[in-house]
């Protein structure tokens, strides 16, 4: 697969994947947030690029095309600026005409582009959102549309499962707002746009962890967008996920992470990908910066590997073999099953949520991290059926909800596959670094819970949006064993709309 997604416009590797669900944008990255007026005067010229690598594309997903269709991408300079607000500045004036279909699980173009979606000259500034419209599932007869139209008559934006099945895919609101990507998913901070230069933007959409199947079988888009200013001087981050004792590639699914840390010392995912079948993966393209890389791996016979970290990590290096250490003798990986209520002040609530695995890793200085670790499938074999992870889930109803949960909560299970053993850690150094042995013992994990209203795009919900849990059903620690199933404590979220 050619590498024509992410944060960074340099040439791909040529045996790398492109990394997973998001799209590329080009603009300029400023630096400080907060509220900004354009005090200079003139214009810049920005382009305009989308990309996304599919980790969850069959085999290692249901899904064989993600298709969207955009019509225009705007950005704004205030970080409150709300979506009736003047001041929205285009950025691709083309798609107003032309709308772009595009299918997120291609291969990418060149540059680790998906799709060059426009250019346009813009107001000097330091712009702090950005938003991606794209045309409704059922426009209006004035509406521009694509000439040609890959969901079938599914709409304009759909989903094409691996049974070759298509089916539209939701966007509410989201289409006359538009897709947002606020102040804290511009990575690097604002994008700066000079006079007389001309900047590049990546927007890189995580179709994977976007992407909510309904209890009715019908598929909802709840967007999770980040952005970046790029530059084609930066080839991205890549390398090759290997086997620890034998140094070749790992048959089966291996996936990549790349990650940033929040003020609390969890771990983001930025973007996530499939390594090849030569265990080769790359991110590109890449805004400036230092990245996490985080790779897991299930080989022949579902035999589970440990979590693998390089921390650290530079735009423009490829990292070359990243050892991932076999579970030898487990079964399988070890599975976190959880359920997860909602409550209003009086009532259940209807809410989407998003739920990551952590483990806990210690760095020099008494610096405390959490991994987020990239969620797995465990095959299907004659004696047990496949186990697929499941990091977004939509809460609706009481019907399966577990003794004691809160009085007149609607609830939602989950289930989330992950290693049996605890990471293996190194910290990148250009003059060469090692990665630390596993740590025997318990093998500990946290579950992170993000709460949103449905089919707003997004937004947050409850109070507070987000609650994680290291603690399991009989409230001991959350400890895992390879090929087993661990009971997580309920989470409760409450004061939802």
């Amino acid at each position: 697969m050619d590498c024509s997604r992410r944060f960074d416009l340099g040439n791909c590797f040529p045996f790398a994947v492109c990394f997973l669900g998001i799209l590329s944008i080009v603009a300029v990255a400023g630096c400080s947030g907060g509220n900004s007026t354009m005090s200079m005067s003139g214009t810049g010229t920005i382009n305009v690029s989308i990309s996304d690598p599919p980790s969850c594309k069959n085999p290692n997903g249901n899904f064989d095309h993600v298709y969207i269709t955009v019509r225009s991408v705007q950005a704004h300079i205030d970080p409150n600026a709300t979506d009736s607000s003047s001041g929205w500045q285009e950025l691709a004036p083309q798609l107003a005409t032309q709308p772009m279909q595009i299918d997120l699980f291609s291969t990418a173009q060149t540059n680790c582009v998906l799709a060059q979606l426009g250019s346009a000259s813009l107001p000097v500034g330091r712009y702090q959102q950005i938003r991606l419209l794209l045309v409704p599932n059922s426009p209006v007869a004035s509406e521009a549309v694509p000439s040609t139209n890959l969901c079938a008559g599914n709409g304009y934006n759909c989903v094409v499962l691996r049974d070759s099945t298509t089916h539209e895919l939701d966007l509410s609101s989201q289409a006359n707002t538009g897709l947002k990507i606020p102040p804290g998913q511009i990575v690097g901070g604002p994008i700066q746009v000079s006079a007389g230069q001309s900047v590049d933007l990546n927007i890189d959409f995580n179709v994977c962890a976007s992407i909510v199947e309904q209890g009715d079988g019908q598929f909802r888009l709840k967007p999770v967008l980040t952005a970046g200013q790029v530059s084609p001087n930066n080839s991205g981050i890549g390398g090759q996920i290997v086997d620890s004792l034998t140094k070749a590639p790992i048959p089966g699914t291996v996936l990549v992470a790349i990650e940033q840390p929040d003020n609390t010392g969890i771990e983001r995912i930025v973007m996530e990908t499939s390594a090849d079948a030569s265990g080769n993966f790359r991110f590109c393209p890449l805004p400036l910066g230092t990245f996490d890389i985080v790779a897991v791996a299930v080989g022949p016979n579902n035999l589970p590997y440990n979590a693998t970290a390089v921390m650290n990590v530079p735009n423009g290096v490829n990292l070359g073999g990243i050892p991932l250490l076999a579970e030898t003798g487990a079964p399988a990986p070890a599975v976190l099953d959880g359920f997860v209520a909602a409550t209003t002040s009086s009532s259940g609530a209807s809410v989407d949520v998003s739920l990551a695995a952590l483990q806990p890793i210690s760095l020099a200085n008494n610096m405390n991290r959490q991994l987020n670790i990239p969620l797995q499938t465990i095959a299907a074999i004659a004696t047990s059926p496949e186990v697929d992870s499941t990091g977004l889930i939509s809460i609706s109803s009481n019907a399966n909800c577990p003794t004691g949960s809160p009085m007149n909560a609607n609830c939602a299970e989950y289930k989330l596959v992950v290693p049996g053993s605890n990471p293996s850690v190194g910290v990148y150094s250009s003059s060469g670094f090692n990665y630390s042995i596993p740590a025997t013992g318990d093998v500990l994990f946290t579950v992170d819970a993000k709460a949103a209203v449905p089919m707003m795009g997004g937004v947050n919900d409850c109070s507070p949006y987000e609650q994680t849990t290291s603690k399991d059903v009989n409230n001991q620690p959350l400890k895992v064993t390879a090929g087993a199933t661990t009971n997580v404590a309920r989470i409760d979220f409450t004061g939802c709309s």
